[in-house]
């Protein structure tokens, strides 16, 4: 069964009205430390301007339709890490021959970006205004939706009939005021478009989406500034990098273990800095993938009703009536 426009939104209204501005519970403990993760780093320099961790929060289970998924973020302990609004982790999970793939047919959206890893199957990309592209496992797909758009994120063809495993994270990143209405626009890239930074002997893998590491530029020029990536860690590899205490840092754990500056974080975790110090150290316990962004906060009010996140009330009101009015665009499902 493929959800549809008004059971995504649904979904999605159940997780944003927590953008709003509501005091929320503090219910996420910390993992507790292990002595033992500070083994092996004999070769790696400690660092004394350590960036302080906040809080270590879960993702909770929150499936839709039948394709597992945990969403690290808005949850009961976390609202956003500005200008981050959203995370969500779909699978992994296998899919057998003639599936129906992913459930995510037209829906509109305006206001923000969403950036898609594809860590392992397809996703089509489709939407009203730029066209349609097939993105394969290593690749990522980021859409402005600016002044908006309609779109559609589903299986190809060739996944739907042959099945495979599938796994994708996607984030959205807000947009200033000053943006929220920018033309929309679309980037696929396929995994071998992505720059790939080996580190620590070739233990970790840095692929660099936006922003600099290095340099290293990043393929995507990112409106606002935002650093994006995706991180490989092979057991014992340390990463080490800094973050202008000014900046917020968005670090999932995807699978594995690490341990980063002081504390433990396993799957599903996302881990929240303090704007405190700069120097990020993190070494896998165990083999790991880790999305890792960062970006400065826009410390601007942030109303999210469904698909659409704006400045006010009376903005989501006008995108609601452009939506309705055709406005947008349309796709066939």
């Amino acid at each position: 069964m493929r959800v549809s426009f008004a059971s995504s939104c649904m979904l999605l209204l159940l997780a944003l009205p927590l953008l709003n501005g509501c005091q929320l519970p503090d219910k996420a403990e910390h993992s507790a430390h292990k002595a033992a993760a500070f083994a092996g780093y004999a070769n790696h320099s400690k660092p004394n301007n350590m960036r302080t961790i906040k809080k270590l929060h879960q993702a909770v289970y929150s499936p839709i339709d039948d394709l597992i998924t945990y969403r690290a973020m808005p949850t009961g302990s976390i609202r956003h890490l500005d200008p981050f609004l959203f995370l969500n982790h779909h699978g992994p999970q296998k899919y057998g021959p003639n599936n129906n793939g992913l459930p995510f047919g037209p829906h509109p959206h305006r206001g923000f970006e969403t950036l898609t890893y594809i860590l392992q199957g397809d996703i089509m990309h489709r939407d009203s205004m730029t066209g349609e592209s097939v993105i394969n496992a290593g690749g990522i797909q980021w859409m402005t939706a600016g002044s908006g758009l309609v779109h559609a994120e589903v299986s190809s063809e060739a996944f739907k009939k042959n099945g495979g495993m599938e796994e994708v994270i996607q984030i959205w990143l807000n947009l200033p005021s000053r943006l929220k209405m920018t033309k929309p626009n679309y980037i696929g890239l396929q995994q071998e478009s992505i720059p790939a930074i080996k580190l620590d002997e070739g233990r970790v893998t840095v692929n660099l989406i936006s922003g600099t590491w290095g340099d290293t530029q990043g393929p995507v020029p990112s409106l606002t500034g935002i650093h994006t990536t995706s991180i490989e860690l092979r057991k014992g590899g340390v990463l080490q990098t800094e973050v202008d205490a000014r900046r917020n840092i968005l670090f999932y754990v995807v699978n594995g273990e690490v341990e980063v500056n002081g504390q433990t974080a396993a799957t599903h975790t996302l881990v929240e800095f303090a704007n405190e110090g700069k120097a990020i150290t993190a070494r896998a316990l165990a083999d790991a993938t880790l999305i890792f962004c960062h970006g400065e906060p826009y410390n601007e009010p942030i109303v999210a009703h469904g698909p659409f996140v704006m400045n006010s009330e009376a903005e989501i009101r006008q995108a609601v009536m452009d939506y309705q009015s055709g406005k947008l665009g349309g796709l066939e499902d």
